[in-house]
């Protein structure tokens, strides 16, 4: 909405609610704090101001650079499989579904990789758009950066070959790795084993005899490093997208058609067949929500795969938040309901009730926005029948139908009706209950009748969700403290120093004394690392990499009230030789009297150092 409201102050009515998607390329390392529903802002301690600020910026930044550079082009389609880079993270959930729709598929999860190129009338490239099921868990619940994961990786590996010359964001070229139905597939494809004995977790809860389910891991293709982990699984997408971006030949031409609907999704009336209807629920997650998944655990005594309540959570959950009504518990069985999130308002409304669905059409390419995460069957069975239902007006012929998850706002998972029997974590995490899948689907085909029939703007609009101002929301997150440092320094100065000489390969590392990242507020355009690189011939130092880069890492470390800045340059080994130096920037906070603060700025410059080929 915000986003949206800024996009009518600029552009009036070009950019609307119809034919705007936002969806999430997926990262499990961001900013928190932005999401306008309780649950959601539990744990950021509440709204954070400066995280929608940035967010928000960055998007209609984004627009106003494309906007400025329209120009007639060319779009062209290109599919292939992608092999070892998921895997079903909830297997025993995904055999519950019929035996005769699973034996359509040679896999229980989706290795297709569909690509949109675009370029120019002169077929210069001018950027990219794919989709595929993968969840963005290679960098694991260690890690305390922000980051982007295996799609993000395969984004910055496309722009910085397309971009050259260019650092990270700042090309023309725009390589957009976009969500598909990843609700069940794990990017950690060495699958789940007991990290003390190294045997496999057990195959219904994902537990261990000792340990329980926290022992139960899910390591990716280079085990427990995420790092590499991160960059194996970002190359193989990286190197599908390429190969078919290469390839793609199929133009896609005809007309543009965009849907939208708002749905109160608590409320919606399902025809399951001629003779029985199903109806959706009031929000609510399950007991194996808390269980986490095997790509990250919960720390309590919860499994997945639970059917029954536990007295002692129930009574726990009973005293301090209330116990789910009768009507919602019948609603959600076999559901054991932890958190009856649709019947809690305080101090807003735990879960959305009314969301979003939505589609765009470019000529055949259907875009369909799912506000959550789909399992790999739940996108199937949604392609298949907005497939069948665009092409039964005859106006479409062979659509492709594409499931772009994680669009506009986030309603958690959603699975098939038998899938949701199972309660594996995706089950306890479909918050409408078990026909969820079943009034997506309904409501998807009506979009696609619509836009088949020519008729999307007579679409009802449906009831709009809440709009919560800023002093609704709340938040428990103190204002950073003043920075100290220690004596006789000052910010920026050197704590540890780089070595005098490095190979390509190894690591320098400069620890600088810091000020608080959060006193330098919207960092979009700006960055607190630099690698750079001295140029003889002009003595001009040339900007190779920043914070943006994968090359580099920029760690924070509070100790009481003073902190330090440790920025590592892992040296590709394309890096060039010759002398570099790392340079820090930031802000801290200091008194000024006794009641005001200044904020100041600082930078830190680490000693030349030689960087040499291996001979």
């Amino acid at each position: 909405m915000y986003v949206l409201k800024e996009l009518e102050v600029k552009y009036g009515n070009l950019y609307r609610q119809d034919n705007v998607i936002l969806s999430g390329t997926h990262t499990h390392s961001g900013l928190g704090g932005y999401f306008q529903y309780t649950l959601f802002m539990i744990t950021s301690k509440g709204y954070i101001k400066p995280s929608i600020k940035a967010i928000v910026n960055g998007i209609v930044k984004s627009i106003d650079i494309a906007h400025r550079n329209i120009k007639p082009g060319r779009i062209y389609m290109s599919k292939g499989e992608l092999e070892e880079s998921n895997l079903n993270r909830s297997p025993h959930s995904y055999l519950n579904n019929p035996a005769e729709e699973r034996n359509k598929y040679k896999s229980n999860t989706d290795k297709q990789v569909t690509l949109l190129k675009f370029t120019d009338l002169d077929g210069d490239g001018m950027g990219m758009l794919s989709w595929f099921a993968v969840h963005a868990v290679s960098m694991n619940y260690t890690n305390q950066m922000v980051s982007s994961d295996n799609m993000g990786y395969a984004s910055y590996l496309l722009e910085q070959e397309k971009n050259i010359g260019f650092l990270p964001g700042e090309g023309p070229f725009v390589a957009a790795f976009a969500s598909s139905n990843l609700g069940d597939a794990s990017p950690n494809i060495r699958g789940p084993f007991c990290a003390n004995t190294g045997l496999p977790c057990d195959y219904l809860n994902s537990s261990c005899p000792i340990g329980g389910l926290k022992m139960c891991v899910a390591l990716g293709p280079a085990g427990s490093d995420m790092f590499n982990n991160t960059k194996i699984i970002g190359e193989n997408i990286f190197k599908r997208a390429k190969d078919l971006y290469g390839k793609a030949r199929q133009e896609v031409r005809g007309p543009l058609h965009a849907a939208h609907q708002w749905v109160n999704m608590t409320d919606v009336t399902v025809q399951l067949n001629s003779t029985h209807t199903g109806r959706t629920c009031k929000p609510a997650l399950g007991h194996s929500f808390a269980a986490g998944t095997t790509d990250g655990g919960g720390d309590l005594n919860f499994t997945q795969g639970a059917v029954e309540g536990d007295p002692f959570w129930d009574g726990i959950r009973d005293a301090l938040l209330g116990a789910p009504s009768n009507e919602t518990q019948d609603c959600h069985r076999p559901k054991p309901i932890l958190f009856s999130t649709g019947e809690m308002t305080w101090p807003l409304p735990w879960h959305p009730s009314i969301v979003d669905v939505q589609m765009i059409t470019i000529g055949p390419v259907a875009i369909v926005a799912i506000p959550g995460e789909m399992t790999t069957m739940s996108g199937r069975r949604i392609r298949e029948a907005v497939k069948q239902e665009l092409e039964a007006q005859g106006t479409f012929s062979n659509a492709e139908v594409v499931v772009a998850g994680l669009c506009n706002i986030y309603t958690h998972y959603i699975t098939t009706y038998e899938e949701y029997q199972i309660q594996r974590y995706e089950g306890a995490s479909t918050i409408y209950g078990p026909h969820t899948l079943s009034a997506y689907i309904q409501k998807f085909r009506g979009l696609a009748k619509a836009i088949a029939e020519g008729k999307e703007q007579e679409l009802p609009k449906g009831p709009e969700p809440p709009f919560f101002k800023d002093s609704q929301l709340f938040s428990l997150l103190p204002a950073a403290a003043v920075d100290k440092k220690p004596i006789n320094t000052t910010f920026g100065e050197v704590l540890e120093q780089v070595d005098p000489e490095y190979t390509v390969g190894d690591v320098a590392s400069v620890t600088f004394v810091a000020g608080n990242p959060r006193h330098s507020g919207d960092m979009r355009d700006k960055t607190f690392v630099t690698v750079e690189k001295y140029h003889n011939s002009t003595a001009y130092w040339d900007v190779v990499h920043t914070d943006a880069s994968w090359e580099t890492r920029f760690h924070w470390v509070k100790n009481g009230a003073e902190s330090n800045a440790t920025i590592e340059w892992h040296i590709p080994l394309s890096a060039q030789a010759g002398s570099y130096r790392i340079r820090h920037f930031g802000h801290y906070k200091q008194r000024k009297g006794f009641l005001e603060t200044v904020i100041l700025a600082y930078e830190g410059v680490s000693d030349v150092f030689r960087v040499s080929k291996i001979t």
